[in-house]
């Protein structure tokens, strides 16, 4: 093992040892090299001030630069990427990079404490070539949050990027980057397990699938650590001492989606932005709500592993992949098993997984789900934590319903599925008739609590108005949005 991480920060190389296994990156940031321009504004990854970029080749030599949370990003989770804060844009001549003078000339900034943060989300957009179009700038900034002044300024700014024009400076800004991050470590390195911190606090980076396997059935209470994006906060607004951190993202082959049979194989390392861009043509309804999962700082960390193995009751991707059918594989040391993903979730806090046992891939089945819709419901739009989510999937043949999965987040201790609502459509003509009964099974089915988010009233409620309006999408072969007229059009006769 290698206790020494190493990077690039801002174009130049660091070797890194002696820290704690918990210090993050912005933590290091500001106190190390001093670099107090990326700020800390809530420590949890919502409000953006904290953004860095971080690069990393991908197979063919190419960088893709990712907008992540440097308050929630554990220090060791940088080693062979290439780090870029709001102090690295402008030349050695002082000269602004175009970000930067678009934001100066669109007057897009106030106080200035949470601008660097989206300077670093419009640097990434600009390197990458995309999200800089009039509709796709929203997302691009979702994750920013600025209590100052109004969006549209920043907007302007964004739009007003020619990402043609001064496309050779990103390219070669990223052909200079990616031969740096070659030259700074051997292949032999990429075989090392990376360790920093002492019992204390230490980071355990595997490189290998079998290593990761054998160190974490021997260090079975140690915590795995995906993007960080859920245990970073256990750090920084809990201040728990979790000991030892074994990371997934060293490994070879953990950032992989992988074909195997008739299932889509995703291994732990693999990003919701990756799973988004995998899935988007074939599942949009699933797409589209993974835009809305967390901001893209948050997606491009976060693992879609790590979103099943923390077995959040109100978790969004669990209810998704319940209702297309998925598996899940465990792992302990050399054994392997495999069960129904519905069958993961025990109780609150619990799950059907052993001492040593970490969960090594999701199985998906492939294919079309015509019939798949995910509902959720939030009180604002872009990255709030659900009240209700459902995801229904069925099929039908002739009109009559012959497979029908209704899966909830936020009504039990766990994702779970409507049973009794099930019943009461499958083998069952697909007539708004039963799809009103099942919605009146769901009380049947849950007993929700009552929270900040939502009364318990109000979850039931809201559970069975989603039901009557996913029935009201297949019978009527419309979109049920809130739209009007067109709304009033769709309930007309369903009183």
């Amino acid at each position: 093992m290698r206790s020494e991480i190493r990077f690039l920060l801002n174009g130049k190389a660091q070797h890194v040892s002696g820290v704690a296994g918990d210090v993050t990156l912005l933590e290091w940031l500001r106190g190390q090299p001093h670099l107090c321009g990326t700020k800390q504004g809530c420590a949890e990854g919502d409000c953006g001030a904290c953004t860095v970029t971080m690069a990393r080749p991908d197979a063919m030599g190419r960088l893709e630069y990712r907008p992540v949370n440097s308050c929630i990003l554990f220090l060791g989770m940088i080693d062979g990427s290439a780090i870029r804060t709001v102090e690295g844009l402008a030349s050695p001549d002082g000269k602004l990079h175009p970000v930067q003078s678009a934001m100066v000339d669109a007057d897009a900034s106030q106080c200035g404490f949470c601008t660097p943060g989206f300077v670093m989300s419009l640097y990434a957009a600009w390197q990458n070539g995309r999200g800089l179009s009039a509709n796709e700038v929203d997302t691009t900034l979702a994750g920013n949050l600025c209590r100052c002044t109004g969006y549209r300024p920043i907007v302007d700014a964004a739009t007003a990027l020619d990402h043609g024009r001064d496309g050779d400076m990103a390219k070669t800004d990223m052909v200079k980057e990616a031969a740096m991050l070659a030259a700074l470590s051997s292949a032999k390195d990429h075989q090392d397990d990376i360790c920093l911190g002492d019992e204390g606090a230490q980071f355990i980076a595997p490189a290998t699938s079998a290593n990761f396997a054998q160190i974490y059935a021997k260090e079975a209470d140690a915590t795995i650590v995906g993007g960080a994006t859920d245990v970073g906060l256990w750090v920084t607004k809990q201040h728990r001492k979790l000991g030892t951190f074994i990371w997934t993202g060293r490994v070879a082959g953990f950032d992989q989606i992988e074909t195997e049979g008739n299932f889509m194989r995703i291994r732990p390392a693999v990003t919701h932005q990756q799973f988004l861009h995998h899935i988007a043509d074939d599942w949009p309804e699933c797409a589209e709500l993974l835009r809305r999962f967390g901001a893209l700082q948050v997606r491009s960390s976060g693992t879609v592993c790590g979103n099943i193995a923390n077995a959040s009751p109100i978790g969004d991707l669990p209810p998704v992949l319940m209702a297309l059918a998925s598996k899940i594989e465990l792992t302990k040391a050399s054994k392997i098993r495999t069960l129904d993903l519905e069958n993961f979730f025990l109780d609150y806090g619990k799950q059907d997984r052993q001492s040593g046992e970490f969960l090594s891939a999701i199985l998906v089945p492939q294919g079309p789900a015509p019939h798949l819709r995910c509902y959720k419901i939030t009180k604002r739009f872009d990255q709030d934590i659900s009240a209700v989510m459902l995801a229904a999937n069925l099929h039908f043949d002739d009109g009559v319903i012959t497979d029908v999965c209704l899966a909830f987040g936020g009504m039990a201790g766990i994702p779970k599925r409507a049973n009794h609502a099930e019943t009461k459509l499958a083998g069952k003509p697909l007539d708004m008739a039963y799809f009103k009964a099942a919605a009146a099974a769901l009380r049947d089915d849950f007993t929700p609590l009552s929270d900040m988010r939502g009364s318990a009233e109000y979850r039931l409620l809201t559970s069975q108005n989603l039901l009557i309006k996913y029935g009201l999408e297949l019978t009527s072969s419309r979109q049920m949005r809130l739209a009007g007229a067109d709304l009033a059009a769709g309930l007309e006769g369903w009183s």
